[in-house]
């Protein structure tokens, strides 16, 4: 069986536009690029009979993905410090529970519930506002509105 070279190029164009379309975390593009690389190498005769293009294009594909992916994630998120999500620190929250100093309960924040831990020195009754001072994981860490950190 003989893959023609312009099997190669929809191969490739159909793994850009997956890559694309869907939040894959750039591995469909490395295929896409070698298959690309394949047809046209193809078209002119140079990638020799379909056992050769296939080792070629795996070749291709898994060497770029291993050297360049890192690379790639570091360009598209400039800042590895910054949150992915809109910051929530210095928020306003409405506490659901009544939390003791240092107690662990229930704050709405943003239409969502969330644990939450008091901070501050002084109690935090149902319905107060709070401010999160410090996120740790789904924990918020809040602290009465008016207080100063």
């Amino acid at each position: 069986m003989q893959i023609l070279w312009w099997y190669w190029l929809i191969l490739g164009l159909l793994l850009v536009i997956a890559e694309l379309t869907v939040a894959g975390g750039f591995y469909l593009i490395f295929f896409g690029v070698a298959a690309v690389v394949v047809g046209v190498l193809s078209a002119f005769d140079l990638a020799g009979p379909t056992v050769g293009q296939l080792v070629l294009f795996s070749c291709l594909a898994v060497g770029s993905l291993l050297v360049f992916r890192a690379r790639l994630l570091r360009w598209f998120q400039r800042d590895p410090q910054r949150p992915a999500v809109d910051p929530i620190i210095g928020a306003v929250a409405v506490v659901v529970d009544d939390l003791a100093p240092g107690a662990v309960g229930r704050a709405e924040l943003r239409g969502a519930s969330w644990s939450a831990r008091n901070a501050a020195s002084t109690a935090l009754a149902r319905g107060a506002r709070c401010r999160v001072v410090r996120v740790e994981g789904l924990m918020l860490h809040v602290e009465p509105e008016g207080a100063h950190s």
